[in-house]
């Protein structure tokens, strides 16, 4: 392709690229000198321009129909990046894992298939903060998790309720906000628009991941993986074993003008069921929908939910602005990310169990200390074995598909115990890449002090 000067119509990539200074991000390191210094604004106009002519897609491998069977042939992967650890997806989890391991001195490649940070949290809208705190009311979420928090409370209208034994409620534009900053500051490369589809093994050892995007299918190679896709997708390719399970499958929305109800009017009404509860924002109240039990890894079933709970909160809404009153009351939004709370668990070394909450067990490997979701109990112990699979080497679980008991799974999934397994896999990856062993080998002693240099609640 011809390279021309600015002001013609024809303009390599690379000559755009600088122009628009989009270099620094298009390497895919968000937490670069060079992306920290880019300066994105409202453009003047719309620009279009030619980046290439007669592209035939390099390194495909069509799928072909051979005896009414669809083969996909063998092909050689370019490599994205290679890395010291790698975190597979960025919600709770994913962040405090990507950050521990920076800040204990490895090199961190972050993999989302969102555009942004966050999970759940931001993505489905679950604004609530539940699981950091026990009877006491103690406060069990530190470390990194507690970071978040506390500069959240420096943010202007980012969290609300946020007190002592309470749950506090976040916006999650500021959520999404905050994370890109935490995560440029620990210099971490970064890709979006990624999906986790396979797992590099050699000798039941993960050795990186595949991933698919508009760039077609690439691998990044690593020491150590983390997967915090919340489904487990790294560690199921890999071969690791975990047990199916189903859940509620919800959709969270926001409501608005909620500030704008006419109390004389609505005084005789009835009170419309689904208000939800209130955030950041005056007059917006997120509104969780729990859904049915099903099946979140069936893609029949995700499109049926989303369809159907899509069209159930706008015809749910336009009833409540039926009701005297509520006229003004409008839908702001549905999450764009459809609410899975389980599907894998991994079988792991040991297991978070319900006795060992109702019993007040310790373990000598601990690396985190779960709450509960109103202070209605006390503390429980995270020990690193949770983390650890059976068999397949070089990969970490973190999230809600660690491995714990059905009677733990909705204390596991919640976001402050998100943070906690993320930062105790984070830790570890570093302490496995630092000492050159496998994570089940790597010194626990160490991985337990690092926590607690990184002000990690251990017990």
């Amino acid at each position: 392709m011809k390279q021309k000067t600015p002001g013609t119509n024809e303009w390599n990539r690379r000559d755009w690229l600088r122009v628009v200074g989009l270099s620094g991000l298009a390497a895919g390191s968000l937490g670069s000198a060079g992306a920290r210094s880019q300066t994105v604004g409202e453009s003047g106009h719309f620009q279009s321009s030619v980046i290439a002519r007669d592209v035939v897609q390099a390194q495909r491998a069509e799928a072909m129909l051979i005896d009414g069977r669809v083969i996909q042939p063998r092909r050689e992967l370019p490599v994205l990046a290679q890395t010291d650890v790698l975190v597979v997806g960025a919600g709770p989890a994913g962040i405090v894992a990507a950050i521990a391991a920076r800040r204990a001195g490895a090199k961190v490649t972050l993999v989302e298939r969102y555009g942004h940070f966050g999970g759940l949290w931001t993505g489905g809208l679950v604004l609530l903060i539940l699981g950091h705190i026990v009877k006491g009311p103690k406060q069990v979420c530190q470390g990194i998790g507690e970071e978040i928090m506390q500069r959240l409370d420096g943010m202007e209208g980012a969290i609300i309720n946020r007190r002592k034994g309470q749950n506090p409620s976040v916006d999650a534009e500021a959520v999404k906000y905050l994370m890109v900053e935490m995560v440029e500051e620990a210099d971490i490369q970064v890709f979006l628009h990624c999906w986790g589809v396979n797992a590099v093994v050699q000798d039941q050892t993960v050795r990186g991941a595949v991933f698919e995007s508009k760039a077609g299918r690439q691998a990044i190679l690593a020491k150590v993986v983390i997967d915090a896709s919340g489904d487990g997708d790294i560690f199921a390719a890999a071969g690791a074993e975990f047990e199916h399970r189903s859940h509620n499958i919800g959709l969270v929305s926001r409501i608005a003008n909620l500030d704008r109800i006419d109390p004389d009017r609505a005084a005789d009404a009835p009170q419309p069921r689904r208000l939800g509860s209130v955030t950041p924002v005056a007059g917006v109240n997120w509104v969780n929908l729990t859904g049915p039990e099903a099946d979140g890894l069936d893609l029949a079933t995700l499109t049926r939910m989303e369809l159907n709970h899509r069209k159930f909160i706008w015809k749910d809404i336009q009833k409540t602005r039926r009701i005297p009153g509520y006229e003004n009351v409008y839908l702001a939004e549905t999450a764009p990310q459809l609410g899975v709370r389980i599907t894998r668990v991994l079988d792991g070394v040991n297991r978070i169990r319900f006795d060992a909450l109702k019993n007040h067990i310790s373990y000598p490997d601990v690396v985190g200390v779960g709450g509960a979701s109103n202070a209605e109990h006390g503390e429980w112990q995270i020990p690193y074995g949770s983390l650890v699979p059976e068999t397949v080497d070089n990969v970490l679980a973190a999230g809600r598909c660690v491995s714990a008991e059905a009677r733990m799974a909705d204390l596991v999934r919640l976001i402050p115990n998100c943070f906690v397994t993320g930062h105790a896999a984070g830790v570890a990856a570093a302490v496995a890449v630092q000492q050159g062993c496998r994570p089940r080998e790597a010194d626990i002693g160490r991985i337990q002090k690092m926590l607690r240099q990184q002000k990690a609640y251990l017990g």
